[in-house]
């Protein structure tokens, strides 16, 4: 009890806490943050972002800034994916890796200005990826600052989102476009997310952002925990870092190769990434659907027809959306072509299937 009561109190807490307190939220440790798991059920939030608009806390992820005449020098040195001549207001998802090509973070990159980027980073890896950025940073003019303090976030996503931002809100946002931001005054909103639906973020004071979902909820929007955050990224083939991606498994492995831009001049890890690319990697993250409900998840085994151990499930549900026991799973590269006949073994018992795409659900973005 003593160890759970110490743990509890090393804890952080973002600016919502209490509210989430006061709207009853299951609360869970996640990258040492005490954040809301789910409120009502995880199903009815999941359903409230596919069908209308639900509300998220996600002020324990990381934000770093880099600025100065080297800005996007380093950050082309640091990023798989290529910001060359990028427009302010353009963001860019991709990677930061080892120079064995295993993945540091994913992230995205927010062009705000000329020679001035803001990086948001997953919040396990806020310290480890600080400490890695500051190290590459040698010999680079830049200014590099962690704000992952300074700013509360929240995240509205859903097919209403653009018309909740704007009346509840009052944060004029329809001109933008998928993955671009602006900033109003000393708010930064951008149209990103990570559920498949259309959808913003909003970074912003303490204050701010308490204000923000006081209005949201007072508005009737459905407030969802990081259950629904999971079950949502999942089933439209959205990675999470610690599962799908690692120090261990690269962009290649994990199928996204299309952010990591082999044409640029340089970056850490694109001789190791390059040659994995023309290679091929010896293990491929894939979808697989269960022929049965049985629910696969993360760590279980994954084998062959002949009862051979293949693979590993990185991450497995019941997808909520369309009625299916599916998983995601990193095999061996020659069990990786689709309808390739695979089986799981859940508990005691094998449960057999075959392989398919990883999106499980159709991504409805505002292109």
């Amino acid at each position: 009890m003593a160890i759970k009561q110490e743990l509890r109190e090393r804890e952080k807490r973002t600016c919502l806490y209490e509210r989430h307190i006061a709207e009853g939220a299951f609360m869970a440790p996640f990258a040492n943050f005490a954040m809301p798991i789910q409120y009502r059920n995880i199903q009815l939030e999941h359903l409230a972002v596919r069908q209308k608009c639900g509300l998220f806390d996600v002020s324990h992820m990381g934000e770093v800034t880099v600025k100065g005449r080297d800005a996007e020098r380093f950050v082309q040195h640091i990023f798989t994916n290529d910001i060359a001549e990028a427009p302010v207001g353009k963001v860019y998802y991709g990677m930061m890796c080892y120079e064995n090509g295993g993945t540091v973070d994913d992230l995205l990159v927010y062009k705000m200005g000329e020679n001035d980027f803001f990086l948001v980073i997953n919040a396990a890896n806020i310290d480890k990826d600080w400490a890695w950025i500051q190290e590459q940073a040698k010999g680079y003019d830049v200014v590099l600052a962690n704000r992952s303090d300074d700013y509360g976030q929240i995240a509205l996503q859903g097919p209403e989102a653009e018309h909740v931002m704007e009346t509840v809100l009052g944060l004029p946002c329809s001109e933008l476009t998928f993955y671009s931001v602006k900033t109003i005054g000393d708010v930064i909103v951008s149209r990103t997310g990570y559920t498949g639906e259309d959808g913003f973020e909003v970074y912003a004071s303490h204050n701010y952002i308490q204000q923000c979902w006081d209005k949201l909820i007072a508005a009737g929007v459905q407030p969802c925990g990081l259950g629904c955050r999971d079950t949502l990224r999942f089933e439209v083939g959205l990675p999470l870092y610690g599962d799908e991606l690692s120090e261990e498994i690269t962009p290649v492995m994990a199928g996204l190769g299309m952010f990591v831009k082999l044409d640029k001049e340089e970056f850490i890890g694109k001789e190791a990434l390059a040659r994995q690319k023309a290679e091929g990697p010896a293990k491929k993250l894939v979808g697989i659907e269960l022929f049965d409900k049985a629910i696969p998840r993360h760590g279980y085994t994954v084998l062959n027809m002949d009862g051979e151990p293949v693979g590993e499930v990185t991450t497995g549900y019941h997808c909520i959306s369309v009625d299916k026991s599916v998983c995601m799973a990193l095999v061996d590269a020659r069990y990786a072509k689709l309808d390739t006949e695979l089986q799981v073994q859940i508990r005691k018992k094998v449960f057999p299937g075959k392989v398919v795409k990883k999106q499980f659900y159709n991504k409805h973005y505002k292109k």
